[in-house]
C-alpha cells in the first residue's frame, strides 16, 4: 500500500472514531464512550502527557476505542475473521496502518497539517455534516443480525471498501451499526 492510500483510511477512521464519541460534550454519536480528542476533554490530558504528539495521541486512542467496539460487535458474528469492517481490514492492512500511525507522529507535524480530513474536529459536531462527510450514494446494506452487510463482494481496492463501509453508517444510530463486508472463502 502506498503512503497516500494508508493516509485516506486512517483519515476515514479518525473522522469516524472522532463522530463515535459519546462522553464530549455536545455529545456526539455515542458509539463509544469516550471524550480522548476535545481540547475540554481527553485532548488537554493528552496535550499535557505528549507535548510533541498529542494530536497524534487523541487520534490514535479514539481509533483504538472504535476498533474495541467494532471488535466485540464483530466476536458476536459468525466468522468474525472473515469480515471486514471500518476498523477491521485484516491483519496485514491493519499492521501496515499502525506502522503509517507510527511514521506520521514522528514526523513531528500535526494531523491535520498530513491528512485531509473529511470534518474539522476542532469544530462542533453535526450530524448532517457528518453524514454528508461520509455518504456513498451506491452504498447498499441489508440489516442483519448484529449488523449491517453491504451488499456485493469486497471492493478490490483498500479506499474503496473503507469509504462504503463508512457510507454504510447512514443512517446514524444509537449504537455502532457494525457494517461490513463478508469475505468470501
Amino acid at each position: 500500500m502506498t503512503d497516500d492510500v494508508l493516509d485516506t483510511i486512517l483519515t476515514i477512521q479518525f473522522a469516524v472514531a472522532w463522530a463515535g464519541e459519546g462522553r464530549c460534550s455536545p455529545r456526539r454519536l455515542g458509539f463509544w464512550d469516550t471524550d480522548l480528542v476535545d481540547e475540554a476533554g481527553g485532548g488537554d490530558f493528552f496535550a499535557r502527557l505528549l507535548p510533541q504528539t498529542h494530536a497524534w495521541a487523541s487520534l490514535e486512542a479514539v481509533r483504538e476505542a472504535g476498533r474495541r467496539v467494532d471488535a466485540r460487535a464483530r466476536a458476536k458474528m459468525a466468522d468474525p475473521d472473515k469480515l471486514r469492517t471500518i476498523f477491521f481490514l485484516g491483519f496485514e492492512l491493519d499492521e501496515q496502518l499502525a506502522d503509517r500511525i507510527t511514521q506520521l507522529k514522528q514526523g513531528r507535524k500535526a494531523p491535520t497539517d498530513c491528512l485531509s480530513l473529511p470534518i474539522r474536529l476542532a469544530d462542533d459536531f453535526n450530524k448532517e455534516s457528518f453524514s454528508a462527510a461520509v455518504h456513498v450514494p451506491s452504498v447498499s446494506f441489508t440489516v442483519v443480525p448484529g449488523g449491517r452487510q453491504l451488499k456485493g463482494s469486497v471492493p478490490d481496492g483498500s479506499v474503496t471498501m473503507v469509504r462504503n463501509l463508512a457510507g454504510a453508517l447512514i443512517p446514524l444510530t444509537d449504537q455502532y451499526p457494525l457494517p461490513f463486508y463478508k469475505v468470501e472463502g
